[in-house]
């Protein structure tokens, strides 16, 4: 009996290794898929700007990397004690105009250089909803909860999804001709827009991905949208607010994009960091029995070969933790 609908992700002809710097862009499904890769150790950048969801957004924070465009206080306005930037997420938001504005030009700063030596872009889209300011016509990243009154919705056209995204990623391969881009579209419904409204909208993602994957190289779809919604398909994979992927679900994709995208050797490498990484994260009984010493000194000898072979790799707090 059949409880899955079969469906092989295809291997990439290219693959993700440790030595990769990888930008991450796009919906809070990236951050997901990010975090965990950064949790493995991996060199990761994620979310310049904070989470973006619509196609407009991501282009003109990929842009402005490209740039290392500099905010200015013209850039910001004030709501509810609050200085915002129509172009970040809130996280960025702060009562300190001169500390938001120093955080969004590091970051920038830190975009920039990251990009410019990165192997791989991932983006993941959320939702071909944009918003437009009323009062100049600016496209919206983040509303950031102002009256509903101050801005247009609209739907992209196809058509200007794909203008939009061709010119940017053109604009980026000049700016690094060795990047490889990553398409995904969010799992993650915005069922605010409406249920139907939801699925025009992905629909229009999905299209533009393969449209401009067919007309560039090495670019790339990963279906994470399809491995949750016509694999899994069951509410059980979903958190209680039955929009977002729980656990189980991220891990499922996780694994899923791992055995299509990363080398052979990331994979084992992966296999011995999740171990050490788990370790730490254990509360041993008899901390300073001879048996557990003589376990975390065996870690440390880990750490040491995986750092003979790729010394970049991070593993600071880690060697702090079992070397105490």
């Amino acid at each position: 009996m059949e409880l899955l609908l079969p469906f092989q992700v295809a291997p990439s002809p290219l693959k993700i290794s440790y030595t990769d710097k990888i930008l991450f862009v796009g919906s809070c499904f990236t951050e997901e898929i990010g975090r965990q890769m950064k949790s493995l150790k991996f060199d990761v950048l994620q979310n310049p700007n904070g989470i973006l969801y619509d196609p407009l957004s991501i282009s003109l924070a990929l842009d402005s990397y490209v740039d290392n465009k500099r905010f200015t206080e013209n850039d910001l306005f004030l709501l509810e004690d609050l200085w915002h930037s129509w172009q970040h997420h809130s996280v960025f938001s702060g009562m300190n105009k001169v500390k938001v504005l120093q955080n969004i030009n590091n970051s920038q700063f830190e975009a920039h250089h990251f990009l410019k030596t990165s192997s791989w872009l991932i983006i993941t889209e959320g939702t071909s909803y944009n918003y437009l300011l009323k009062k100049t016509g600016e496209p919206v990243a983040n509303c950031h909860k102002a009256p509903q009154d101050f801005f247009e919705k609209r739907l992209l056209p196809v058509e200007e999804i794909e203008h939009s995204l061709s010119n940017t990623l053109s604009k980026v391969r000049r700016f690094n001709p060795n990047v490889n881009v990553i398409f995904t579209v969010s799992p993650v419904r915005h069922v605010r827009d409406g249920v139907i409204e939801n699925n025009r909208s992905k629909a229009r993602l999905i299209e533009v991905m393969h449209s401009v994957k067919e007309k560039m190289q090495n670019v790339f779809y990963f279906p994470a949208y399809e491995l949750i919604i016509d694999v899994l398909r069951d509410y059980r994979f979903y958190r209680n607010d039955l929009v977002h992927p729980n656990d189980d679900a991220t891990a499922y994709v996780f694994e899923n994009f791992c055995n299509a995208f990363v080398d052979e050797a990331g994979k084992k490498l992966m296999e011995e960091i999740k171990m050490i990484v788990a370790a730490m994260n254990h509360k041993p009984f008899q901390r300073e029995s001879i048996a557990h010493k003589k376990f975390m000194n065996g870690l440390l000898e880990k750490i040491k070969k995986i750092k003979t072979k790729l010394p970049l790799i991070d593993f600071t707090n880690e060697e702090r933790y079992f070397s105490a």
